[in-house]
């Protein structure tokens, strides 16, 4: 147990969480509402010394009295006499959604400010509400409509949005964001990392429009261990009673009328007994509808239940194993973050190709898309925040950061069937003050949603021949899930791994979030020759004979489906700022170690069928 300093760290946390961000949770399907996309081509302004935000006190523009002088307020010269040191019209333009540094040479390895600016035509009726939506922003976005301040959000891969019913003007608009990537000890996530930092705005941008006292929440998915009870939750934005509220799904024949409570919602559980039920076998998704007086919202359900129980995972009852691969949120063909369904569907096919039934999506937020196709498809999916490495555990600004990434990833995502596990970390080293900030993260998830397994990818230490799993956060999660990486950063060659075995504490399903070597395609050895395919080949065959002596062994994810570009991997032959851990080259070619986990799979499909 935490020591009482941390126990009063980890009071701390919990109470500054709820202060430092006032950024409301994403709004659930944004995509299934009344939504007018500010997609396209961007003017930008690289700025790395700020002006357009600073004076020349260093004091922000946005905080003077006026309120005014910075790129925000997106003037234009109109008269001979004026003095404006920048102009957005006459600047270069990007594509949104789109990272800057894989569309434009000399922003690759830019790291800091940039303004970003789109002038949209608009209708705003009366009665109705507004709001700007991100998909995303990396990292920390300061975001303005017709030079007023709508706030600040910060991280780089989940949803927030801004009211504006009050600040929409008819006719042109001009909403200007600056984005800063900035690396920083204190975020989410720190200053080390091992993937490309892509700025900008990466994700999509809408114009969102609401009638007054909408649904901001639901929830509709089977309670934990039940394959016929279903649970549905429901939020207005406001606590408005007395709304009518129709669900229903018309394939099942399933209609269900409500009135929202005195705190604008609706909660009930109810059985339903001829459910199909979602697997990768058979990914049924229902059309499901949500109607108010005002609104009509079409969504896409399956319905599953996932548990632990002993050291077996429970896929609706029946025990599974998770072929899995990772992978990155970036296109390995086509530089930069994964922009299009086309993108991300590429990416799972070749994972499905692979005998796959799931993917760890590390190591933070994906695109929504990426989850919804996951349901359609017939993946089981592992989604994490971005708590990496070395984290500022003592800071409660850090943990309320953290906590939020976590609570809006979940919010959103939390009526796609393919999410199976919550994942509230990575590779963390061992500390009083980490395990005070993980568990607490550990319990957010829990009550957030207590259908899905919880867990984080922990370490091993080493003892001889011995990988010791004795990580206390075990205790807390639903998984033993853990990285090692024997035949790469330790063991020797590929062939002397075997003699490792395994000591793990805690009578749970076990599941490697990674390991794997490098190679790069087309480069030929022998198996004891680094960076060649018969290197990595041996090596997945050794880790697939070690790995095979834990019994309750019942899932791997190696590391990684692609290449994928890091500023970390410096070898000017093999690496040339690559991580060549993917079991699929850049050039979308398939390594010889590819096939040896295929055919594993295809054993293990045969074996727990």
């Amino acid at each position: 147990m935490p020591n009482l300093k941390f126990r009063v760290l980890l009071l701390l946390f919990t109470l500054l969480s709820s202060i430092c961000f006032s950024q409301v949770s994403s709004i659930q399907n944004i995509q299934g509402r009344n939504i007018q996309s500010l997609n396209g081509k961007w003017n930008y302004i690289i700025d790395p010394y700020e002006n357009g935000y600073y004076d020349y006190r260093h004091q922000p523009y946005d905080q003077s009295k006026t309120g005014t002088g910075g790129f925000f307020d997106d003037r234009e010269q109109k008269d001979k006499s004026e003095l404006i040191e920048y102009n957005f019209t006459g600047s270069p333009q990007m594509n949104v959604p789109g990272d800057w540094n894989s569309q434009s040479e000399k922003l690759e390895l830019y790291e800091g400010t940039i303004w970003l600016r789109k002038r949209f035509d608009a209708k705003p009726e009366k009665g109705k509400k507004y709001f700007v939506y991100f998909g995303a922003v990396n990292y920390e976005a300061h975001v303005y409509l017709n030079g007023k301040k709508l706030g600040v959000h910060k991280g780089g891969f989940t949803p927030f949005q801004f009211d504006v019913t009050n600040k929409l003007k008819t006719g042109e608009n001009s909403l200007v964001v600056k984005v800063d990537n900035t690396r920083r000890p204190d975020e989410i996530p720190t200053v080390n990392t091992d993937w490309w930092n892509y700025g900008g705005i990466t994700r999509e941008v809408y114009l969102a429009e609401f009638p007054d006292h909408f649904i901001s929440d639901y929830k509709l998915q089977l309670v934990k261990g039940n394959n016929n009870l279903i649970s549905f939750s429901l939020k207005l934005s406001d606590a408005t009673a007395g709304q009518d509220i129709t669900l229903s799904i018309p394939e099942l024949k399933l209609e269900k009328k409500y009135k929202t409570d005195s705190e604008g919602k609706v909660n009930d559980e109810f059985t339903w007994n001829n459910l199909s039920l979602w697997s990768p076998e058979s990914p049924k998704l229902y059309a499901a509808n949500i109607k108010s007086d005002k609104e009509n919202i079409d969504d896409k359900i399956g319905f599953r239940t996932i548990e632990a129980k002993g050291d077996s995972i429970l896929l609706n009852g029946k025990s599974v194993f998770l072929r899995g691969i990772s992978l990155h949120d970036e296109n390995p063909i086509l530089a930069g973050r994964l922009r299009s369904d086309g993108d991300m569907r590429m990416m799972l096919q070749w994972a499905k190709d692979m005998n796959c039934n799931y993917v760890r999506l590390a190591h933070y937020p994906h695109n929504e898309k990426m989850l919804r196709l996951a349901d359609e498809m017939g993946l089981m999916v592992w989604a994490e925040v971005p708590v990496y490495w070395t984290i500022s555990w003592t800071n409660p600004a850090t943990y309320a950061n953290a906590k939020q990434q976590l609570t809006d990833l979940i919010v959103r995502d939390k009526n796609r069937a393919s999410v199976i596990i919550w994942s509230v970390g990575n590779e963390t080293p061992l500390s009083d003050a980490r395990l005070s900030f993980m568990s607490n993260l550990v319990e957010t998830a829990r009550t957030l949603d207590d259908t899905r397994l919880i867990a984080a990818a922990l370490e091993v230490h080493r003892d001889g021949n011995t990988m010791i799993l004795n990580d206390p956060l075990g205790e807390k999660i639903d998984l033993v899930s853990f990285n090692e990486y024997a035949g790469w950063y330790f063991g020797g060659v590929p062939s002397e791994i075997t003699k490792y075995d395994f000591n793990i504490k805690y009578n749970k399903p076990v599941v490697i979030s990674e390991f794997g070597g490098d190679a790069l395609a087309g480069f030929h050895g022998d198996e004891n020759t680094r960076w060649s395919e018969e290197y990595q080949e041996a090596l997945y065959k050794n880790q697939i004979t070690m790995l095979s002596k834990i019994k309750s062994l019942r899932g791997i994810t190696p590391w990684i489906l692609t290449d994928f570009r890091s500023p970390r991997r410096q070898h000017p032959v093999y690496q040339n700022f690559w991580n060549r851990k993917g079991l699929i080259s850049e050039t979308g070619e398939k390594k010889k170690a590819y096939f040896v986990l295929k055919n594993f799979y295809g054993e293990m499909q045969e074996k727990y069928k």
